[in-house]
């Protein structure tokens, strides 16, 4: 049903209908569909839907066929929303920013799917063949706990891999993380505090995109600390508000990451 409503609202271009100006490149494409331009949003997403399956297959490992498979509605719609988001001015593609999108939204779905999955009673699994013999639901569970399984680590390797990316455009490392992690756990409680402040306020989080620094002055006012404590750290605190900011649920645990706002909801809720 999905496919369906998309399908119906992108419309579909007759056969080798194409406007001149979708030859031009994806970036100037999608600033002029971002000035209103609603016949060009129809024919561009249309003329990308074979790259669309191309992320969606290599991110799933198996063909993926845009007429049946939800997979595929799911990455059209997210395309959709990269046309809306996209920004030329942080330095990024529009079609790599798109595919990052595109990813992120199939990892929610897997995710979703997996919840469901486990919340569904081993009978419900159960099925007969021709000869009415039952499948074994054991099996099927097990099957479908691997397929799980690989799916976490293309998760894991994904957002390693666009975490990395976000992190060098601030010419920090992966490394930078562990290397100036504080041993004490109140001081990295502490610096978790101060990143969750800087990820939930727009306004700093602008400024830390846009000069690719910590907005020191703004942070001495908002999260109350020291000026050397926010320099000391700055690496540190840059890389916990960009995990914060962003969706990166594997490099939280990794990192044991306490999102302190949890962290209180938790304490509340202790008797």
């Amino acid at each position: 049903m999905l496919l369906v409503l998309i399908k119906h609202f992108l419309g579909r271009m007759k056969s080798g209908q194409r406007a001149d100006n979708v030859a031009a490149a994806p970036d100037q494409v999608v600033m002029q569909i971002q000035a209103g331009d609603l016949r060009l949003r129809n024919q561009f997403i249309t003329d990308y839907q074979p790259y669309v399956a191309k992320i969606t297959s290599r991110f799933c490992k198996r063909y993926i066929d845009p007429a049946c498979d939800d997979e595929f509605s799911i990455a059209l719609g997210a395309f959709n929303e990269a046309i809306n988001q996209y920004v030329p001015e942080k330095g990024r593609s529009f079609l790599g920013f798109a595919e990052t999108v595109v990813r992120r939204r199939l990892i929610d779905y897997v995710r979703k799917q997996q919840k469901f999955n486990k919340q569904t009673p081993y009978s419900s699994f159960e099925v007969e063949d021709e000869e009415d013999n039952v499948a074994n639901p054991v099996e099927i569970q097990q099957a479908m706990d691997h397929y799980a399984e690989q799916q976490g680590v293309e998760e894991r390797r994904a957002e390693i891999a666009e975490f990395s990316r976000e992190l060098a455009e601030f010419s920090l490392r992966f490394g930078d993380l562990a290397d100036n992690s504080p041993k004490h756990h109140d001081s990295r409680q502490a610096l978790f505090q101060i990143a969750r402040q800087l990820s939930d306020h727009p306004g700093m989080m602008t400024i830390l995109r846009t000069k690719r620094t910590l907005p020191i002055k703004e942070m001495l006012t908002v999260c109350g600390v020291s000026r050397k404590t926010l320099e000391r750290n700055r690496k540190f605190i840059i890389a916990v508000a960009l995990i914060f900011h962003g969706s990166y649920p594997y490099l939280r645990d990794y990192l044991q990451i306490i999102d302190p706002i949890d962290q209180s909801e938790r304490k509340e809720q202790s008797p």
